[in-house]
């Protein structure tokens, strides 16, 4: 199991003001673009990650994560600067099956290699697609985030697809499949919003 993220109680959810594009890293071992601590956001492709990451920004008209028709396709860390208080890490989606096995070596070695930085990510938001069942890379990944000690919060996308009899059922289960604590993860859905406040609160308490 992961290690579940700090509860946010009641906290005052954070307010998106400043956001900009802080460059890109190919090369795990390459300098940051700052010494702002990090939040990555971590998927396979295809979860909706680009999308919740517009919402949860605000940036839904301009957008900053650009949303692929191709999944797969992102092969970096795209950093952006949040308030002037810390950096949203874009990690590239894994598991897209078409892609070339060199091609998913090298994302494997990318994300492994920052996330095993001492000055890498103080916390990692991990997405999966409710609808669908974890997959095995899912599985490695979140045994991966508990082996190096990261605090991972589950985020399960697009919920706003599942009658309400559907997540009442769903999501424990998801919870009981992966052995996670029920307050480490959090449904969210980039269509209605449904889940932003919480997820900008629990990065404020990692963030603490």
């Amino acid at each position: 199991m992961t290690t579940p993220p700090p509860e946010t109680g009641k906290a005052l959810v954070m307010k998106i003001g400043a956001v900009e594009y802080a460059g890109t890293l190919v090369d795990p071992k390459a300098p940051f673009p700052g010494d702002l601590p990090q939040v990555a956001f971590a998927g396979r492709s295809n979860v909706g990650k680009s999308s919740l990451i517009n919402v949860l920004l605000r940036r839904t008209q301009k957008k900053l994560a650009h949303v692929s028709s191709t999944p797969g396709k992102t092969q970096a860390l795209n950093f952006y600067r949040v308030n002037d208080a810390f950096f949203l890490v874009d990690l590239p989606g894994f598991g897209f099956a078409q892609a070339p096995a060199a091609v998913r070596e090298g994302w494997k070695s990318l994300i492994e290699g920052y996330m095993g930085r001492p000055d890498g990510p103080r916390a990692v938001v991990f997405l999966l697609d409710i609808r669908r069942n974890p997959s095995e890379e899912d599985v490695q990944m979140l045994a991966y985030l508990a082996q190096v000690g990261t605090p991972t919060l589950v985020v399960l996308t697009k919920v706003d697809k599942l009658t309400w009899s559907r997540r009442s059922r769903d999501i424990p289960a998801m919870v009981e499949k992966l052995g996670l604590d029920p307050d480490q993860v959090l449904p969210f859905s980039s269509k209605t919003g449904e889940g932003r406040d919480d997820l900008l609160a629990a990065i404020e308490s990692l963030l603490d």
